[in-house]
Formats: structure tokens, C-alpha cells, sequence
């Protein structure tokens, strides 16, 4: 079993990103059990003292306690970071876990974040409210504007944060045109992969230092636990490693196990999530009451060209605004009978969701005005339903107007 076992691993230095999605990161039991197993413990015992000693002061690798060293989130962990090209990966609670934590770890009191303002609204709430309680500066800057990131990055800027495409504007960032500037400056260039992930984007290979996920969404893949994950190289990602063992926003055994259960199928639901959101966006786009449609996968987006050449396809969401205010909005959102009415996106299940007044709810009108978040938008993460019942579940809506 032992030398199979090598044989594997051998194989996968070499192998493509969907048996990396089956394949990597498992390792088998003395049991020899095929399918990942959860390991359900919250800590370890030891052979010796000795032993002991050694685990905990690291002299030793290996497992200590469950809030950051577990078998099965290991196997998560190591399966997201192969995907993606990194060295390393560390799973959290959540996706808004994964950003904490990275901030936590890497930046102090009296450090910049240049920040994208198309980003999700609690991440701003997060920079804005409470970070900078901690005296963490943030400035935040148009996704698509490499010379106003230039302009506004400063000698204490140590991280570059970007969402792209971007929620729910799919707003389209150059990855690579952010990596260099950080490199520059001698900052770290996060990406948060949410939306593409490594079946349609790989952020490393263009130059990123750190890719974000919220596992809740695409990984998943089901909307049915809640997690967050950062890749990259070792040492960073061991500083990130050492907030957790502190500080505990820790992902379960169990939901590390769902996760990878999700990315086994995760490149043909991407695959299909695109075609169905492409499909979709076309279709809106001639229809009257609809004012503008966002969608990367668009010749009429203007980031296209750029979406084309840095995605494999341009993702499951897309968002448009309808004829009128808040209140033809709403009248479209209830008007829909397939679509879930619920601001989680990532499903097989289609959702609808009024961004102004939920995932971006919290931030001042202000700030919604500058990340463009208007009162007649609408956001559509489109699932694996039949394209024929989506159109129509969007007629649906049209019809209310």
C-alpha cells in the first residue's frame, strides 16, 4: 500500500486541475478507506511526553488540536492549494474568516490596505468599521483604474485586496497590472477567486501572493456549509496558520469534508454555471425594462476582452438593472417563482437578491453610489436549472414591471 501510495503522489506532481479535484490531498487510513473520512476529534494523544513536547513546539509536524491541525481540513487545505498552484493553504470558518484572518495576520496598526471598492459590502465593513479601530488605514480605488491604484498606494500600503470580477458588477481587475504594482512597493496582492475559482482563474499564475475564497459559495457548490479558505506560499500562509491557533476561527471536519465533495465536480458545474449565466445574459439583454446588463462573458461588458483573457469563462453571476427604482426592483425579485430569494450565491440553485438593501445594505449611500450599487439593481447567481424555466422565471419578472 505504501508504495502505491508514492506512486500517487508521484503522479499528481504532473497531473491537471480536475484529478487534482479527486485525487489530491487524501491520505489513506491503516482502514485503507476510499472515500476522505472525517476525523471527529478535538485533539490527539501522544507516545510520550517527549513526543508531546515536540508536536507543540513544532519541532515536529503534525497534529495538536483541532483548531488548526485536522486531518480531514488538512486534506481540503492541501487539495484547494494544488488546485490553485500555491504552496499552501489554511481553511477558516468562512470566507469573512479567511480576509480577518489574513489582515490579522499580516498587517499592524499604522499599515495601508489599498483596497478595490467593488468588493462585497461586509468586506468593506470589515476595512472601514472595524480594522481601522485598530489604526489599519484603508483607501479604496476604482477596480479598473491601474494609474489611480498607482496614485493612491503609499510607503506603508502592505496589501493590495481585489474581488474580480467583482460582486455584483463583475467589474473585471487586471490581475497581473495589480501584482507588478505591489511587487513595486514591496505589498502582497490578495485576490478573492470567489467567483471564478481555480477552474475558471488562476490569480498565482498572474502574479497574485494570496487567493481568498468563501468556501460557502462555489466549492461547495450545494449552499450547504459555511467556510472560508487562503492560498499561498508557506510562510505566509503560516502566519495565518498562527492567528487560528490563536485566535480559533476554525472550519469543522465536517464542512472540510462537504468541501471536498465539492470539488470533485467543481470545473463541470463552473463549466455549466457559464453557460447557463451567458445564455441568460443574452437573453436579458434584449428585452425591454431591462436597462443594462452586467456580465464579463458579454461583448458589450467593457472589460471583456481582459475577462477573456484571464478567466477559462466568465462565472455564474451577473446582475442588471430594470426599468425604474427600488420599488420596480422588488416587484421583479417577488414576482420570480424558480429563483430563491436569498443573497447566497454558489448553488446548483438559481438566487435573486436586491443588492442595495442586503449584501450592501450596510455601507452609506455614499459608498453604494461610488461602487455603483443602484436602487434598480439586481443580482442573479444562475444555477444548473434548464435554461427555459430560468428566461421564463425572468419573464416572470419583466411581466411585474
Amino acid at each position: 500500500m505504501a508504495d502505491r501510495e508514492q506512486q500517487l503522489q508521484q503522479a499528481l506532481l504532473e497531473a491537471e486541475l480536475d484529478t487534482l479535484a479527486i485525487r489530491a490531498g487524501q491520505s489513506r487510513s491503516a482502514e485503507g478507506e476510499h472515500c476522505e473520512s472525517i476525523v471527529t476529534t478535538s485533539s490527539y494523544v501522544f507516545e510520550s511526553a517527549a513526543h508531546a513536547a515536540a508536536r507543540f513546539s513544532g519541532e515536529e509536524e503534525g497534529n495538536v488540536y483541532s483548531r488548526y491541525t485536522n486531518p480531514t481540513v488538512r486534506t481540503f487545505e492541501q487539495r484547494i492549494a494544488a488546485m490553485e498552484g500555491g504552496e499552501a493553504a489554511v481553511a477558516t470558518a468562512s470566507g469573512m474568516a479567511a480576509i480577518l484572518s489574513t489582515c490579522m495576520a499580516l498587517l499592524k496598526s499604522g499599515d495601508h490596505i489599498l483596497s478595490s471598492r467593488s468588493i462585497f459590502g461586509t468586506t468593506t465593513a470589515l476595512f472601514t468599521r472595524y480594522l481601522a479601530k485598530f489604526g489599519v488605514e484603508v483607501t479604496f480605488v476604482s477596480p479598473l483604474d491601474i494609474k489611480a491604484w498607482r496614485a493612491a498606494i503609499q510607503p506603508n500600503t502592505r496589501l493590495l485586496f481585489t474581488e474580480t470580477p467583482s460582486n455584483p458588477l463583475a467589474e473585471v481587475a487586471d490581475i497581473a497590472a495589480l501584482a507588478a504594482l505591489a511587487k513595486q512597493n514591496n505589498s502582497l496582492l490578495a485576490v478573492d477567486n470567489c467567483f471564478c475559482t481555480p477552474a475558471l482563474q488562476k490569480p498565482l499564475e498572474l502574479g497574485a501572493d494570496l487567493i481568498i475564497h468563501s468556501a460557502t459559495k462555489y466549492l461547495d457548490g450545494q449552499g450547504r456549509c459555511m467556510g472560508g479558505v487562503v492560498v499561498g506560499d508557506k510562510a505566509v500562509i503560516s502566519e495565518i496558520v498562527g492567528f487560528l491557533r490563536s485566535c480559533g476561527p476554525t472550519m469543522s471536519p465536517f464542512n472540510a469534508w462537504i468541501f471536498l465533495k465539492g470539488l470533485e465536480t467543481l470545473r463541470l458545474r463552473m463549466d455549466a454555471h457559464s453557460a447557463n449565466a451567458l445564455a441568460l445574459a443574452q437573453w436579458l439583454e434584449q428585452q425591454s425594462g431591462i436597462e443594462k446588463v452586467y456580465y464579463a462573458g458579454l461583448p458589450s461588458h467593457p472589460q471583456h476582452a481582459l475577462a477573456a483573457k484571464q478567466q477559462r469563462a466568465f462565472g455564474g453571476v451577473l446582475s442588471f438593472q430594470v426599468s425604474g427604482q427600488r420599488a420596480e426592483a422588488w416587484r421583479f425579485i417577488d414576482a420570480t417563482a424558480i429563483c430563491s430569494l436569498t443573497a447566497n450565491l454558489g448553488d446548483v440553485k438559481t438566487t435573486i437578491v436586491h443588492p442595495a438593501t442586503t449584501t450592501h445594505g450596510r455601507l452609506t449611500d455614499e459608498q453604494r453610489a461610488e461602487a455603483g450599487i443602484s436602487e434598480n439593481l439586481i443580482r442573479v447567481a444562475v444555477g444548473l436549472e434548464d435554461i427555459k424555466d430560468l428566461k421564463a422565471d425572468m419573464a416572470r419578472g419583466l411581466a411585474a414591471l
